[in-house]
């Protein structure tokens, strides 16, 4: 039986900004409690939802990384767009060697135009944000892999970069994504393929375009590993998880929500699709009560 893994979605500021302070010591205590229970820790990668607190992505994985030495830590995900690859080849190489070797590169192809504007980076049409990750990912292979990398895109260049030291092992390269092109990208660079808020139909869908992509690229499915990351709420009673969803409004088409036999059962027809590792938020943060479910009740149940 394929053991199925957790990992603890840390939230980047809390709703009510009245509240704020009191963000980053749960925070902490979130992550006390992930480590040896939690396989993983993720950040998201965005620069701005309205006027809320939200760190930087690569400032805040780095500085929590080095404070939980028992969980892998990852991206879910990176936009593309913000860094040249290069760069993201040289940071994550970086980190895979002071973390001894807990990295794992999420990344995607960046989709949310109001934070492209209000920074100043263009946001080009989809199908070419698609094309420049082609790009990127060709960048960043060949900058962890070769002695000194040259590459020539349309859109990224290097020439004779070195990246030393080189990443050991390197990092698991994990894209987010759901679209036909983007599958093929996953069946074609990707080491893990991670969807976000996605509902056991789509994920169905998803999962046999993803496979016909492999097959027509002579790739193994069962080589890539299948990750969710999205939302989660879990209460003793329903009386309790209706008290956690009342700011959230989620709903279980595309997230879990309920008492932990329920949230079991929500969750297992992705691990019968394949889903081994759950990316999950603490619904009702900064309580804890999701998260101390989803390790005291809801993993044991799915691992039995």
């Amino acid at each position: 039986m394929t053991k199925i893994e957790l990992g603890f979605a840390m939230p980047g500021s809390l709703r009510d900004k009245s509240r704020q302070s009191e963000w980053l010591p749960a925070l902490h205590r979130a992550l006390d409690l992930a480590s040896g229970h939690c396989a993983s820790a993720w950040i998201i990668d965005h620069l701005q939802f309205d006027d809320r607190l939200l760190l930087e992505g690569w400032v805040g994985l780095s500085y929590l990384m080095g404070q939980y030495p028992q969980l892998q830590f990852g991206h879910a995900v990176l936009c593309q767009s913000f860094r040249n690859p290069g760069l993201t080849a040289k940071m994550a190489a970086s980190a895979q060697v002071l973390s001894g070797g807990r990295f794992i590169l999420g990344i995607g192809a960046g989709w949310k135009e109001d934070e492209y504007a209000a920074y100043g980076y263009d946001f080009p049409p989809a199908g070419q944000r698609v094309d420049e990750l082609a790009e990127y990912l060709q960048v960043v292979k060949a900058l962890w892999t070769e002695e000194r990398a040259s590459f020539s895109g349309k859109y990224y260049s290097v020439e004779q970069a070195w990246c030393e030291p080189k990443p050991e092992p390197l990092p698991p390269i994990m894209i987010g994504g759901s679209k036909p092109r983007m599958l093929r990208l996953v069946a074609q660079y990707a080491d893990w393929w991670n969807v976000s808020w996605t509902g056991i139909a789509d994920f169905r869908a998803q999962s046999e375009q993803l496979e016909r992509a492999c097959a027509e690229l002579g790739r193994d499915p069962a080589s890539l590993r299948r990750t969710w990351f999205g939302g989660c709420i879990v209460g003793k009673d329903e009386a309790e998880v209706e008290r956690l969803n009342a700011c959230l409004g989620i709903t279980s088409e595309t997230a879990f929500i309920g008492t932990p036999p329920q949230v079991v059962e929500q969750m297992r027809p992705f691990v019968e699709l394949g889903v081994d590792c759950f990316m999950l938020g603490c619904g009702g943060f900064p309580e804890l009560t999701t998260l101390e479910l989803l390790i005291g009740e809801v993993l044991p149940a799915l691992n039995r």
